[in-house]
């Protein structure tokens, strides 16, 4: 990479009363398990879908170690975890995307200290799969204007002659096309289109944005990546994307996708070739440590549909009580024990040393106020 700088929760809750043992209210004493000593409390995180089966991971693991400690996560979409963050109910968040410098200058961040910036960490790199049911084709190949076509509207049904051609051999049927989309405010979505509009611009002429575009088509809309999921299993001609985590866990059928002069199934090892020939954004604080992903890239074995979620949260918090748990609990995120765990449960891919050095950097600035 190019290195430049350093349990469901059933809807938003207000963070838990809290109490800390034994330990400064400034610093925590963790060692490479993620345990702080003395730690004891209670708070609520939430935010992307994406990552909620490595939060779960992220979150027993920790709670093992700390056992006077509970973290609760709501996988409402990374929409809604940022604003949740902003404020004030959750002092952490997970997204599918970043802040923009333009939404980190307008603020507020309410859980965090006055002047206090935030910190940004690309602690979750999954592929986003491209998912589909059409009865008796199991596997596709496609490229990116074909692909963004099936999402755009120009190509309405599954014997189309740009799906034919890169798929012979494969008998297509004589079936409409009905593209699944996010209905919430979705990282994975912003990832989605980006992916699209970097691409295949002729074709998808649409701004990336997590809320999807008015289409010529308007396909199906669902809420959350379960619901494309589902809508997607339970339909036939019908096609989304969704983290790559849930596709191979409900055994759905995906596409490969072209990439130079070859079609590249996604993997972790893949998505995470893409990361490690993107930039850190710039114009950004010391701890925000967002990742310009490089689309286009023709480089062997890389996926371009991919998500970097982050997880998100103060440099300096109002909260003196908040801050150490906080802090201990992203240490275990970002370290070799906590990134293996979620992988093993998500199959995700896990950050490399290198970035796993700017993100406990990162995290390290984590203060109270």
């Amino acid at each position: 990479m190019k290195l430049s700088r350093i349990a469901p929760l059933g809807a938003v809750a207000a963070i838990a009363a809290l109490t800390l043992a034994g330990c400064a209210t400034n610093e925590v004493a963790a060692d490479d398990s993620g345990s702080g000593a003395g730690l004891s409390g209670e708070i609520a995180g939430g935010g992307a879908s994406s990552q909620e089966v490595a939060v779960q991971a992220w979150t027993a693991g920790f709670q093992t170690a700390n056992p006077d400690v509970t973290i609760s996560y709501d996988p409402a979409g990374s929409g809604a975890g940022r604003e949740s963050f902003q404020a004030g109910a959750f002092p952490f968040a997970g997204s599918d995307r970043a802040f923009t410098v333009e939404e980190i200058e307008a603020g507020p961040f309410d859980a965090c200290a006055d002047g206090s910036g935030i910190i940004e960490l690309p602690t979750y790199i999954s592929p986003i799969a491209v998912i589909f049911h059409v009865e008796g084709v199991d596997a596709l190949n496609l490229d990116a204007t074909t692909l963004a076509g099936l999402f755009a509207g120009t190509i309405t049904n599954w014997n189309d002659p740009a799906i034919a051609a890169l798929n012979p051999g494969v008998t297509l049927p004589d079936l409409t096309v009905t593209p699944v989309h996010r209905a919430d405010d979705s990282g994975t979505t912003e990832n989605f289109t980006d992916y699209l509009a970097q691409t295949a611009p002729d074709v998808w002429t649409f701004e990336p944005d997590g809320e999807w575009p008015q289409t010529p088509v308007a396909g199906e809309a669902a809420q959350g990546t379960s619901g494309v999921v589902s809508a997607v299993s339970g339909g036939n001609g019908t096609i989304g994307y969704a983290d790559a985590s849930r596709a191979a866990e409900e055994g759905l059928s995906t596409a490969a996708v072209k990439v130079g002069d070859e079609f590249v199934a996604y993997s972790p090892e893949a998505a995470a070739a893409i990361v490690d020939e993107s930039p850190f954004a710039e114009g950004r604080g010391e701890g925000d440590l967002a990742i310009d992903l490089h689309r286009t890239s023709d480089a062997d074995g890389v996926y371009p549909i991919v998500l970097v979620s982050y997880m998100i949260a103060c440099q300096e918090y109002a909260d003196p009580e908040v801050a150490p748990i906080v802090k201990s609990f992203l240490d275990f995120v970002a370290s070799a024990e906590g990134q293996d765990a979620a992988a093993a449960a998500s199959g995700n891919a896990p950050i490399s040393d290198a970035l796993r050095d700017k993100v406990t950097a990162a995290i390290d600035l984590i203060a109270a106020n």
